[in-house]
């Protein structure tokens, strides 16, 4: 059963409550805690792409630097270099936006839709947030000569090859797959097997598949998220994190030292998130900066002025 984990005070007075389940593993994989359901399987949802950057890397996807890499791997905002870094990426490879199968969407960025709509535009494939990773997904089939259509089906040649990777990385492949908000197969893990698989990518050898995701992510945090979004946020926060989103309340990351955490929020809350994620980090060693602090507990506002705080519910993580 899932619990109570985070709490959202307002003028002294407990508002709402998050409840949800995380695990945190120490360096060995062993679990240091374990709080609500983590072996039962959930959508991973975006925290999945860095495990499908993965496969696409281990499968004919040659990136122009490490910016692509994270790129790849991003839920981004849809700001100008994002949309142009999809271009350049097919554009390098033969490509145009018409053979992405992503559907088409305005940027997540208030700043960069409202300069889209404010021009008279609509929106497009190369907006949609997933576009990095459905750019690398067309440029390895066309690499290995992969049908370019059919590429969202999970019985696809690369669709197959990215099963067998995040059954590789997190030693689980028991569950059914779904179809996540882009159009593509998602592959349901447990919270363990997802952080088992964080823990992968950051110790993973130098020059790996797996150590370069990690390192792209690291050094891009604005390039696989966005201004001010979550990733961008933490990873900027506490060096060496390497972290990713999942809609529906979903977050994963590891530390260098194998250290990793998955967390899942029932109600799919992104507010309960990072100060969820930030609480976990200091639970397991990393220093309570002030930056962190102020991660871990988030405004709640009344009339533009704080008034309260959204936090974990300290309990929880002892």
């Amino acid at each position: 059963m899932s619990v109570e984990l985070v709490e959202v005070v307002r003028s002294g007075f407990r508002e709402c409550v998050h409840r949800g389940s995380l695990v945190v593993l120490d360096p060995s994989g062993e679990t240091l805690l374990a709080v609500g359901e983590v072996n039962t399987p959930i959508f991973p949802r975006s925290a999945n792409k860095p495990l499908q950057t993965v496969a696409m890397l281990r499968n004919g996807f040659v990136p122009a630097d490490s910016r692509e890499v994270a790129l790849a791997t991003s839920s981004h905002g849809g700001e100008p270099e994002h949309v142009a870094g999809v271009l350049g990426l097919l554009e390098r490879n033969g490509l145009t936006e018409r053979e992405l199968r992503c559907p088409p969407d305005l940027p997540w960025n208030d700043i960069a839709r409202a300069r889209v709509l404010a021009v008279g535009g609509s929106p497009r494939r190369v907006f949609m947030n997933c576009s990095g990773k459905h750019a690398a997904m067309v440029a390895v089939c066309a690499a290995r000569d992969w049908p370019l259509e059919s590429y969202l089906d999970a019985a696809h040649p690369l669709q197959q090859e990215i099963q067998e990777t995040i059954a590789d990385l997190s030693g689980e492949d028991e569950y059914e797959l779904g179809i996540d908000g882009c159009g593509l197969p998602i592959v349901p893990l447990s919270l363990t097997a997802l952080a088992r698989a964080f823990a992968r990518l950051v110790t993973g050898a130098p020059d790996t598949a797996e150590r370069t995701v990690a390192d792209a992510v690291r050094e891009h945090p604005w390039q696989v998220s966005g201004t001010g979004l979550d990733d961008e946020r933490l990873m900027s926060t506490v060096p060496g994190l390497l972290c990713k989103v999942g809609a529906d309340g979903v977050h994963a990351g590891a530390l260098p030292d194998g250290r990793a955490f998955a967390l899942k929020i029932d109600d799919g809350s992104e507010r309960a998130r990072i100060p969820l994620t930030a609480a976990i980090l200091h639970r397991i060693g990393v220093e309570w900066t002030e930056d962190l602090a102020e991660l871990a507990s988030a405004p709640v506002l009344g009339g533009g002025v704080r008034v309260g705080t959204i936090r974990a519910i300290p309990e929880v993580l002892r």
